[in-house]
């Protein structure tokens, strides 16, 4: 048997908000994530392309960050909460990889 715990569950047993958000709920929704790789969001992409992405080429992938962001910002208005969620964690993942380029130049 699975157990669900839903953020208004972890709202009433953190009392706490962090940014607007409950922090139980954001750690229990990231701790649960998949990795984020180039490989995940080449599937990710591939996912959500007849529903967000119908105008796009079917070979194509975006290659430079702004390309990136539009494809998750395409995705993040046209698909379901799953998807959003997922374009979440693949931001924070492309501001990491952003910022380690930068601080290494």
């Amino acid at each position: 048997m699975s157990t669900y715990v839903t953020c208004s569950t972890i709202l009433r047993a953190n009392h706490g908000l962090v940014n607007g958000v409950t922090a139980g709920c954001y750690t229990a929704v990231m701790s649960r994530s998949p990795a984020c790789s180039n490989e995940e969001f080449r599937r990710f992409v591939d996912q959500y392309r007849a529903r967000c992405l119908w105008f796009l080429r079917e070979d194509y992938y975006p290659q430079t960050p702004a390309e990136r962001e539009e494809v998750l910002r395409q995705i993040a208005q046209h698909g379901d909460r799953a998807a959003f969620l997922r374009v979440a964690q693949f931001r924070t993942w492309l501001s990491q990889s952003s910022s380690a380029t930068s601080a290494s130049s």
